[in-house]
């Protein structure tokens, strides 16, 4: 199992999916948003399993502050642009499947 966390360290679930998998000893690469944006083949390969709306954040002070509700604009580049406008965490088993917050009962059935 190869998974990747993909938040900021100030988001509450992102720090709680670390210490799911850490109290597992499951290892886990963690990717902060703040200091790198996914690319365009991880972006790719998350929206297999999530639709890319249901990626943005609506409620973040970055969408609010980008005025996005009223631009029509394309998804994908805002969100390679912009990693803060992404919901946090990530969770990616390399290319099985994908999870948007925190859900321990999807990553029980990986373990399976």
């Amino acid at each position: 199992m190869n998974i990747q966390i993909f938040g900021t360290k100030k988001c509450q679930n992102t720090r709680k999916a670390e210490r799911y998998f850490k109290e597992r000893k499951i290892p886990y690469q963690f990717i902060d948003l703040t200091l790198k944006a996914l690319s365009k083949g991880e972006l790719s390969s998350i929206k297999r399993f999530i639709a890319l709306k249901d990626l943005i954040n609506t409620e973040s002070k970055e969408y609010e502050a980008s005025n996005l509700r009223y631009i029509i604009h394309n998804t994908e580049d805002i969100l390679l642009n912009n990693p803060l406008l992404l919901k946090t965490p990530i969770v990616r088993n390399t290319s099985k499947a994908a999870t948007i917050g925190y859900c321990p009962e999807v990553w029980k059935q990986w373990q399976a």
